[in-house]
């Protein structure tokens, strides 16, 4: 059977890690999570104080882009890869909502966009891949053998994203201030200049709204059956 590159796209709180990450599982792909790069550049914008008032300085983050290591490296007990910064694993400090609140501003400074695309093709120049995104099909991979576009109902997406920051013990955050967030960062997916997220001409959409994981993961792995088979 034939290797291919898979992309899929999305907006943010949709289950698109879990899928790919359940997907790429079962065929024997690697897992790449480009969301989780940028993720990464905004958490260390974050721990060398690059904010400042609300504000991104944009020359020191190019000044220091080439000092930003991203990895990922397998966990033996989850069985999924886990995110390291400059050799240090962040992949629980990545999904705080610090950082969900500022990664839609890093992810729009082409700069930022470049570097990171590069390091995604590199990554899937041996094609075997499963990578999600809001661009991996329209920018990283345009010539992708199979190619999902996800979307959700907003308010379910909300309640899908409040809900696993509780089971991570954050009692904080309100439902409402989980949804402002995913609402604005949808905004700025789609009017950002540099790669806005839109659906690939040839993507295939899937609505995930009132489906339950198995039932993605069937419809997944019919796609991909029909693709590699053919």
């Amino acid at each position: 059977m034939k290797k291919i590159v898979i992309a899929i796209d999305g907006f943010s709180s949709n289950g698109k890690s879990t899928m790919a990450k359940s997907l790429a599982k079962q065929i024997g792909y690697i897992y790449i999570d480009s969301g989780a790069m940028y993720r990464a550049v905004t958490l260390y914008c974050i721990q060398q104080n690059l904010f400042e008032d609300g504000k991104l300085n944009e020359s020191k983050l190019h000044n220091e882009i080439k000092n930003i290591k991203i990895e990922f490296h397998l966990n033996k007990d989850t069985g999924a890869p886990d995110t390291y910064l400059n050799g240090e694993k962040v992949e629980s400090a990545i999904r705080s909502m610090e950082v969900s609140s500022k990664v839609s501003i890093v992810s729009a400074i082409p700069f930022v966009r470049h570097a990171m695309v590069a390091l995604q093709q590199k990554m899937g120049e041996a094609k075997g891949i499963v990578m999600d995104g809001r661009d991996i099909g329209t920018v990283v991979f345009p010539n992708a053998e199979m190619k999902v576009f996800v979307t959700a109902d907003a308010t379910i997406r909300a309640q899908r994203r409040f809900d696993e920051l509780r089971s991570k013990g954050n009692t904080e955050t309100t439902f409402d201030e989980v949804l402002e967030n995913l609402k604005s960062r949808d905004h700025m997916d789609q009017t950002r200049a540099e790669s806005p997220l839109i659906k690939a001409d040839d993507a295939i959409l899937l609505d995930n709204s009132h489906m339950t994981i198995d039932e993605q993961m069937q419809w997944l792995l019919e796609k991909f059956k029909q693709i590699t088979t053919n």
